[in-house]
């Protein structure tokens, strides 16, 4: 693995573990949308697991390279999800943060 993988796959990982992890603990500024986008609060914390085991199959993969490409599918589909729920919801100005947070993931997948 490049250098260049390698630093992409770790902000990746830190990227998806952050956001679960704040939707895991309510953090107000990621909770907050979810609820005017209509997502069902029972829905939050499978949500949260799910980018953190994304996170955390990034870093497997440094040991198990096809455990890191599925981990980063599953987070580009996640967050091409995360953007049809906000262009479902109108927010069109929210439409970059979840891009924001796929880019990383996409850009794994280019490099693997």
């Amino acid at each position: 693995m490049s250098t260049t993988a390698t630093v992409v796959t770790a902000v990746a990982a830190f990227m998806a573990g952050f956001s679960g992890v704040a939707v895991l603990v309510r953090a107000g500024f990621v909770v907050g949308p979810l609820a005017a986008y209509g997502v069902p609060r029972a829905w939050w914390n499978r949500l949260g697991a799910v980018k953190v085991a994304g996170a955390a199959g990034l870093l497997v993969g440094y040991a198990v390279p096809v455990v890191g490409v599925l981990a980063a599918v599953g987070l580009v589909l996640y967050f091409t999800g995360a953007v049809v729920t906000v262009l479902r919801a109108r927010a069109y100005g929210h439409v970059p943060f979840p891009l924001v947070y796929m880019a990383p993931a996409a850009a794994v997948l280019i490099l693997a």
